[in-house]
C-alpha cells in the first residue's frame, strides 16, 4: 500500500433551513463494509493519538467537530492532511502509519473501519513498520 492510494473524499452536503447533512456509503464513497465505528474526543491539549499501522484494515476517518492533523506514512514518503469539514473524510488502506496530532479544544473523530478490533492487525512499532512495508 502506498499514500497514493490514501485520500480525501468529498462527501455530499443537503442544506436547507434545518442545517446540513452529510453521509457516508459503502460503494458510493466506500470500497469496504464498515464494521466497526469508533470515536475519539476528549483528547487533552498536547496529546497524540494513532502512532500506529494496521496489517489489512482500511478506515475512513472523519472530524464532527473541531479540527486535527493526520500523518500518513507509508515507509517511504510522509504526507500530513489537515481535517476541519464533517463533510470531507480521509481514507487510509493498509499498511500505512499514521499519527494523529494537534487537535483542537472539541475536536471528535469518528472513524469508519473494515474490520472489528483485531490486536494482532496492529503494527505498533514504526520500525517493525517500515521493515514490513518493505517486504511488501
Amino acid at each position: 500500500m502506498s499514500l497514493e492510494n490514501c485520500k480525501l473524499i468529498q462527501l455530499p452536503v443537503l442544506e436547507d433551513k434545518r442545517g446540513s447533512l452529510s453521509f457516508v456509503e459503502t460503494g458510493q464513497h466506500l470500497d469496504f463494509d464498515i464494521k466497526r465505528n469508533y470515536f475519539l474526543y476528549n483528547i487533552p491539549d498536547g496529546e497524540d493519538r494513532g502512532m500506529h499501522a494496521h496489517k489489512k484494515l482500511q478506515q475512513l476517518l472523519l472530524c464532527l467537530s473541531g479540527s486535527f492533523e493526520v500523518t500518513l506514512d507509508d515507509g517511504i514518503d510522509r504526507k500530513v492532511f489537515y481535517l476541519n469539514k464533517p463533510n470531507v473524510a480521509l481514507y487510509i488502506g493498509p499498511m500505512v502509519w499514521r499519527e494523529l496530532k494537534n487537535f483542537s479544544s472539541g475536536a471528535v473523530c469518528s472513524v469508519l473501519a473494515s474490520h472489528i478490533y483485531d490486536s494482532d492487525d496492529y503494527i505498533h512499532d514504526y520500525r517493525k513498520f517500515v521493515l514490513l512495508s518493505k517486504q511488501l
